[in-house]
């Protein structure tokens, strides 16, 4: 046979090179199509996990209407699996070869590499998050029976491991997505990865404070013994450092997750007692504590033990008093406001006190922070008054929590509570106490050093004003102030007083501190401190436009700068502070005084000092 001839072999090998080229650009071109096609599917994947994370969402909301059963949680097992099928088929699609090849690709590939992370990362939030907390609620009976709050802990309990899992996985995937390229040739990809890094934002903090719940709560609610806790109802009337005065107070009993109450009070019963305070006790307070409180007195003086913004101080104060004037011992002390209350009743549904009034979650802040005080010109019976309040709203409450259909969203209004700083928590327990002091409900002022912006207000007046009371916080940071590691910053605080000039009753407009001055019904009086940072030094102050002096003062390490400011009826004061803050290259940590109106406050960092 002959062989082939030069032209033939050429005409091969041309074809062969041809065959090649093509084949080579048509690979871009086919595995463009194949991430199109896949990321479509990934994408409808994705929207169906989120639609049953909102359903899943939505079963543990509180309900719209008061008492209204909400979502069914015999469907949340069936939603989280559900999510986690769908979020790992879309994970499976935009993983391979294709995919990770064109991820690589600078500039090009972003879009790719956000897609396939979000892909990656809603995989790991069902499955290793989203199944080990849902297991850790427990399951509900259609009547609402079951195991109730004792249920709840014991699941907790019997999950802490899993769920601590969960909130390390949630802080890894968090930390994976905000290192995806935000910004790319693909809106639609850079909009994704903005709203789950939100989402992801919410959800890190919440599942820290589950996984310490699962250590801290089976113990503190009786599960290993019986606890008593000191329990203050806080009147946001009248402004004091951790939320307001206190006020109406119970004994809560919490024995194998049993929850009820031995007692109620008010406060003319507490104003008597003072606190006797053990060699503890005065060591955790400390010499700075009583140097800047001397003149309040707040271990004498029942009104003022709740001065300082430091929950702990107060929770310490209460456990004293409560042991010198009853010579029992609590385990803790716990304070919340009428807005919680609100929060319970929205869940619960309304109830009937013994005169017959209602209290509803739209009804309970403003008749127990406003009407109530023109309703009774009686002093006395308005604290009963109180009294029966908190006891008709905590006996709903009590009963709601052994509701296993109410339970979860009880959580949720607890949680909401807890992060607004209206539920404070303080374990006479050193070795609760220091895991609780790393979340929020702890009401700790930190004594970390960095960039720091609180504004404090404690009612000087001794009236209850501060119902009417709006507060506004503007923290700047300097571009160009950073000199030898410190920034200039200025501090803008603005207070009105929308208290009519008329019509309002005696006790609410009342001047217990006797200024020497002539004032008017509505005029409040008001000690305004602002909490900086560790290190901070003020360099000038103006009130109204004109300079004005502060004192100054360090609690817990942060300097604090304090006025005394008299608040007419109908008026709007503005104090600017000036200062230098040392590591004033961040974002500040807020702190937020839960009081009635909530502040409005605006943090604009400055960017990095460079040397």
């Amino acid at each position: 046979m002959p062989a082939p001839g030069p032209g033939k072999g050429a005409r091969i090998r041309r074809r062969a090179l041809r065959t090649t080229l093509l084949t080579a650009a048509a690979l871009p071109v086919a595995a463009a199509v194949w991430i199109g096609v896949t990321g479509v599917f990934a994408r409808s994947e994705l929207l169906a996990a989120q639609r049953d994370l909102d359903a899943l969402r939505q079963s543990a909301a509180p309900a719209q209407a008061p008492g209204s059963p909400g979502g069914s949680a015999w469907e949340r097992p069936a939603a989280v699996r559900s999510a986690a099928v769908h979020a790992a088929r879309a994970h499976r699609l935009t993983s391979g070869a294709v995919w990770y090849t064109a991820a690589l690709l600078p500039w090009a590939g972003d879009p790719v590499s956000t897609v396939r992370g979000a892909a990656d990362a809603a995989d790991r939030l069902a499955g290793e998050v989203l199944s080990p907390l849902a297991s850790a609620l427990p399951a509900a009976a259609p009547d609402g029976r079951g195991g109730g709050m004792a249920g709840a802990l014991t699941a907790l309990r019997q999950h802490a491991p899993q769920l601590a899992s969960a909130a390390r996985v949630t802080a890894e995937v968090r930390a994976d997505v905000h290192r995806l390229p935000g910004t790319t040739w693909l809106p639609a990809a850079d909009r994704a990865r903005a709203r789950l890094a939100r989402q992801l934002d919410r959800l890190a903090p919440v599942m820290t404070d589950v996984s310490v719940a699962a250590r801290v709560l089976p113990p503190m609610l009786g599960m290993q013994g019986e606890r008593r806790y000191f329990l203050a109802f806080q009147n946001i009337a009248e402004a004091r450092g951790t939320g307001g005065v206190p006020g109406a107070f119970a004994v809560l009993r919490a024995d194998r997750g049993r929850l009820s109450f031995e007692r109620f009070g008010n406060n003319t019963e507490m104003e008597t007692a003072k606190a006797e305070l053990d060699r503890k006790d005065l060591q955790a307070l400390g010499a700075e504590f009583t140097a800047r409180f001397r003149a309040a007195a707040p271990t004498r003086v029942w009104a003022n033990s709740n001065i300082s913004p430091h929950f702990p101080y107060a929770g310490r104060i209460w456990a004293a008093t409560w042991r010198k004037h009853t010579g029992e011992r609590v385990d803790g002390a716990i304070a919340v406001d009428p807005v919680t209350l609100s929060r319970f009743l929205q869940v619960t549904g309304p109830v009937r006190m013994a005169d017959g009034t209602e209290l509803t979650a739209a009804n309970v802040v403003d008749l127990t922070e406003r009407t109530s005080y023109a309703r009774f010109g009686d002093v006395t019976r308005r604290k009963e008054f109180f009294v029966e309040a908190a006891r008709a709203a905590a006996g709903r409450l009590m009963t709601a929590a052994d509701d296993t259909r109410m339970l979860p969203r009880l959580l949720v209004a607890l949680y909401h509570a807890q992060r607004d700083g209206r539920l404070k928590v303080w374990s006479a327990r050193p070795e609760e106490q220091r895991i609780l002091e790393s979340r929020p409900y702890a009401g700790t002022l930190p004594a970390t050093p960095g960039p720091f912006a609180g504004l404090v207000v404690n009612n000087a007046a001794g009236g209850k004003l501060d119902y009417y009371l709006d507060r506004s916080l503007v923290w700047q940071a300097e571009g160009d102030g950073c000199s030898g590691g410190d920034r200039r910053v200025t501090v803008t605080v603005t207070l009105a007083n929308r208290a009519p000039a008329s019509g309002l009753p005696g006790y609410v407009t009342l001047r217990a501190d006797a200024p020497p001055y002539r004032t008017r019904p509505g005029d409040n009086r008001l000690l305004v401190s602002y909490y900086a940072g560790a290190g901070a030094s003020l360099t000038g102050a103006a009130l109204d436009g004109r300079p004005t002096q502060v004192a100054s003062d360090v609690e817990r390490g942060h300097s604090v700068f304090t006025l005394d400011l008299e608040l007419p009826a109908g008026s709007r004061r503005t104090l600017v502070l000036h200062l230098l803050e040392p590591h004033a290259d961040r974002t500040p940590t807020l702190l937020r005084q839960p009081l009635l109106t909530p502040l409005r406050a605006v943090l604009k960092p400055g960017g990095a000092c460079h040397a």
